[in-house]
């Protein structure tokens, strides 16, 4: 339950961010450990993903205790500019991704990749493959894992919202975990370019809000104001589609 103090126009799009965006990352993770195990067996895919989530939760239980240290307008300031860029970015992409500008990015495309990178290995040394499918692992785990933890934190610093931001980051890991031991297969049919869209508008519209009250701006509506925010963001990214995929005239 939330303290009272904690609206839920500030929680819904904080959690919901937190969520998709760990599904994006959980899944393209996912994809490496599944390729892993699959070439090398379970013993050095698990190997490597424990270890990488040891690392992360080492690096959450580090930060955590920082935060509170940080006075909270310059939290705020910090993590809405980190946060808006972050969000852009995603939302760069998932626009040329939606015009054809750049591929779409597929799972079964980087489960082959990597299975094929990983019995070459096996090809040129079989002694030292286990070591190497353990550090593809865990590598994907941590890389994917790091930006999970930022968006995590950045939505939910200072507003008492790391507990239901992490609790949707939990949520899905745990969806993509329990489909990808029930299919036993790379998840090439979650729309991840969609997922990366939607993610890209809710990281654009905290980070403007974020960066707004650091900078002391009075938002009209408050924390309503974020809703405005990320639907602003939403149309523009959606005007952008068709501009991006007409041709240029030289």
């Amino acid at each position: 339950m939330l303290p009272s103090t904690i609206s839920w126009a500030t929680a819904a799009p904080a959690v919901s961010a937190a969520f998709l965006a760990s599904l994006v990352e959980v899944v393209e993770a996912f994809t490496i450990v599944l390729a892993v195990a699959t070439v090398r067996g379970l013993r050095p895919a698990l190997t490597g993903a424990v270890a990488g989530l040891g690392l992360l939760a080492v690096l959450v239980l580090t930060l955590g205790p920082l935060l509170d240290r940080i006075p909270l307008q310059v939290l705020q300031l910090v993590i809405g500019v980190l946060l808006l860029l972050f969000g852009l970015r995603w939302l760069r992409k998932a626009i040329l991704r939606s015009a054809g500008v750049i591929a779409l990015h597929d799972e079964a495309l980087a489960f082959a990749k990597e299975s094929s990178d990983l019995r070459g290995a096996a090809a040129r040394d079989e002694r030292h493959l286990d070591w190497i499918a353990g550090l593809a692992a865990f590598k994907a785990i941590v890389l994917e894992g790091i930006e999970v933890v930022f968006v995590v934190i950045a939505v939910g610093a200072g507003r008492g919202l790391l507990w239901p931001a992490a609790l949707g980051a939990v949520a899905a890991c745990a969806l993509v975990l329990a489909i990808g031991m029930l299919l036993r297969s790379p998840l090439s049919r979650v729309p991840e370019n969609t997922l990366k869209f939607g993610v890209g508008v809710m990281l654009s519209g905290f980070g403007v809000y974020w960066t707004g009250e650091g900078l002391g701006v009075t938002w009209p509506g408050h924390d309503l104001a974020i809703l405005g925010l990320v639907a602003f963001f939403l149309a523009l990214g959606l005007a952008l589609v068709p501009v991006a995929r007409a041709p240029v005239n030289s």
